[in-house]
């Protein structure tokens, strides 16, 4: 059993008990407590006193005839109190002639107190002291002697674990939630194969959504430019969904012959069709209790539309074939790179398929927009390339890592990878990549954005050469910030224009 199902049963079981042992069910059995005690032990009232965190009294909602009233017992002048505060058991069977906090609650009460018996409620892990059992009788009531109060310390041990339970369900429930955090965060911290950089705060959001998804069984729709990784989102929707066992059945819309989608998800029985040998099973079947994840869902063809909206609205369908009805146990993910309203506002998809086919959305940014992702996925993508290749590169040289920052990547992630794997792949080994290695996509941006390599013989660290690349760097932001006035970029630069006009002469830039 690996690591992360472990980590993920051991949240369910915090959740399933932080939920099963409410503080609702300990205040039951506290009252059961308060109910049972005065036939027990023959007494007309009872109140149990528990202790405020950081407070100087003794606080009951538990007593009887307080119909939750809200008792303060003072820690100072008080028999409660007194016994809270030494962890001994009391008796008090002459109250009547004694000044004492308990002729005030026989004011509040209207209860002629006599005789009581105080004993302390203990914890059983530390020795602390937890609050404080309180039985008291009227004048008319026998006296309390030591068998009562023995069998009375008796009780306060079994109820000690009560106590104790209300106060660790509080610790249980604070520890469920910044363990579910945690879990969040390493989540969101995933780097590898089919997983996500998310330094991001606006991706962080996006596997936020993935992880509230993975329990609750709702039909997803992915969409996002080519590239952004549409599929790993979903395949990560179904790893992490609580109950596994069925299957992930991708399926291209794009790539299929219209003369075969229907064949394709809904499946055919033997002579359906010319070339249908044998039976087979659709996709719909295929995906029996898993997900059925639906690509380019924006190029499905309209004249299966109809058919495809009754499988989902109904879970159910039939073979080319075949007139049985199979039922259909399936959670759809669907992913395209169109906007699927604008799509049935053009005809190009049917609008009640449209509405049926998901119940939430998620937009995944393209690359562009989430720049905080791109060294981290580029040094993530350097580490399995080098293992993949079993090579040595050293990393990025620093002007290569200001290119990758810089360029749009209109092929989003699977571009950068596809151009980390280029730069492994032409670097030796133990050598730092240089933007003159890169794809000609990347060197036409460098050199109209004046992102080039110093000139020094690979070490990055010469001061003169990286002074005068980020020199020639400042200089094209100015131009670019001020129109080209080379007036502006030399007031901004804090330099004259002469001197301006020397730098670009000298660097030969072309502006």
């Amino acid at each position: 059993m690996d690591l992360e199902h472990h980590v993920k049963s051991l949240q369910r079981k915090l959740a399933n008990l932080s939920h099963r042992w409410t503080a609702y069910e300990y205040n039951s059995l506290v009252m059961f407590y308060i109910k049972i005690l005065p036939k027990l032990m023959q007494v007309e009232r009872c109140t149990i006193f528990l202790k405020e965190e950081g407070g100087d009294s003794l606080v009951s909602m538990y007593g009887t005839g307080l119909e939750k009233q809200h008792i303060e017992a003072p820690l100072q002048g008080s028999i409660v109190g007194h016994v809270m505060a030494e962890g001994r058991s009391v008796i008090e069977n002459e109250l009547h002639d004694k000044d004492g906090y308990h002729q005030e609650m026989d004011v509040r009460t209207g209860f002629e107190s006599r005789n009581t018996l105080c004993v302390p409620v203990k914890s059983g892990t530390d020795g602390r002291i937890l609050g404080v059992i309180q039985l008291l009788n009227t004048l008319a009531k026998t006296p309390f002697s030591d068998k009562n109060c023995q069998a009375l310390e008796e009780v306060a041990e079994y109820l000690s674990m009560s106590i104790e339970s209300i106060l660790l369900n509080k610790q249980l429930s604070n520890i469920t939630k910044e363990f579910d955090q945690e879990v969040s965060q390493l989540e969101l911290a995933a780097v590898r194969e089919g997983r996500f950089i998310a330094e991001s705060e606006i991706m962080r959001k996006v596997l936020g959504l993935v992880s509230v998804l993975r329990d609750t069984p709702v039909n997803v729709l992915i969409q996002g430019e080519n590239g952004t990784g549409k599929e790993l989102i979903a395949k990560m929707i179904f790893e992490q969904a609580g109950e596994k066992g069925g299957p992930f059945v991708a399926v291209n819309c794009a790539c299929l012959p219209e003369s075969l989608i229907e064949s394709e998800f809904f499946g055919h029985e033997k002579g359906a069709f010319t070339g249908a040998d044998k039976s087979r099973k659709g996709r719909f079947e295929e995906a029996e209790g898993g997900v059925l994840f639906l690509d380019e869902i924006g190029e499905m063809p309209l004249m299966v539309q109809p058919k495809f909206l009754r499988a989902i609205q109904e879970q159910e369908g039939s073979r080319l074939g075949s007139s049985k009805i199979i039922q259909y146990n399936t959670r759809l993910i669907s992913a395209t790179n169109k906007n699927l309203a604008g799509e049935v506002k053009k005809g190009n998809f049917r609008e009640d398929l449209f509405f049926r086919l998901f119940s939430v959305e998620i937009e995944i940014p393209p690359l562009r927009k989430r720049k905080e992702d791109i060294l981290p996925l580029a040094i993530s993508f350097l580490e399995d390339i080098n293992s993949k290749f079993k090579k040595t590169v050293a990393g990025f040289s620093p002007s290569l890592l200001g290119l990758l920052e810089s360029y749009p990547w209109p092929g989003n992630v699977r571009q950068l990878l596809k151009e980390v794997e280029r730069l492994v792949a032409l670097t030796p080994n133990d050598h730092y990549m240089q933007v003159e290695t890169c794809s000609r996509e990347l060197v036409a941006f460098a050199d109209s954005n004046y992102i080039q390599e110093s000139s020094g013989a690979g070490n990055d660290y010469e001061l003169p050469s990286q002074v005068m690349s980020l020199e020639k760097t400042l200089i094209h932001k100015a131009m670019k910030e001020t129109g080209g006035n080379k007036t502006k970029a030399a007031g901004l630069l804090n330099i004259t224009r002469q001197g301006l006009l020397k730098k670009i002469k000298r660097y030969g830039l072309a502006l």
